[in-house]
């Protein structure tokens, strides 16, 4: 007799490291928006209900998967798209402003991607440490020769600039474990079906159990 069972195991979505970064993705788009954006631009909803549909999706989509795996497949999907609308907003933040946007080798974003940061407040500590090095000096005066030596090696960065580009790394992480769930999901689908495929499955073996 098959031990498949006919509604397998579901939801977990807070185990998938993909939530969780969307999680967080969302947690920082929200105060960033607050901030940065004005709130009665259209651009503020969008940037929040992307951030938000990212992570509604993925746990939608997760729970749905006990008897559809095709609807989970559907709802990660549009998890990614979301990610990807939101990632393009970001980038436009930085663009129409003239801030850089950093290249993933970037001192301070290799930092960043080191700390493995999984709060908003891990995040702001990022932050701070990282402004503390990006502080400018002020201009000495060597005592002897009474001659003033610069010596400030860097420009004040705008806090804005860590926040947009840390969520940029977030969401490219994100997207790209998107794009292996929604592959092996795909995969999966294409091997073994669905709820459809499942049941007929479960019920010619209990038929042949009782034979």
């Amino acid at each position: 007799m098959s031990t498949e069972p006919l509604i397998p195991k579901h939801g977990g979505y807070r185990k998938l490291k993909s939530f969780q970064i969307a999680q967080l993705v969302y947690d920082v788009t929200v105060r960033f928006c607050d901030r940065y954006i004005d709130k009665r631009s259209r651009t503020h909803d969008q940037m929040v209900q992307a951030a938000r549909s990212g992570v509604q999706n993925i746990a939608e989509g997760s729970q749905a998967s006990g008897t559809s795996k095709k609807t989970e497949l559907k709802l990660t999907s549009v998890a990614r798209a979301s990610l990807e609308e939101l990632r393009l907003d970001y980038e436009d933040f930085l663009r129409q402003r003239e801030l850089p946007e950093w290249w993933p080798d970037h001192p301070a974003l290799l930092r960043f991607k080191a700390l493995r940061c999984s709060s908003l407040l891990e995040l702001r500590q990022w932050v701070a440490a990282e402004q503390k090095q990006h502080r400018p000096t002020q201009t000495s005066t060597d005592s002897t020769s009474q001659v003033s030596v610069p010596v400030i090696q860097c420009q004040s960065v705008p806090v804005p600039v860590f926040v947009a580009n840390a969520s940029l790394s977030l969401i490219n992480l994100c997207c790209y474990l998107l794009d292996r769930q929604i592959e092996a999901l795909a995969k999966s689908f294409e091997t073994e079906g669905g709820f459809t495929e499942r049941l007929y499955r479960v019920r010619s073996a209990h038929r042949r159990s009782n034979s």
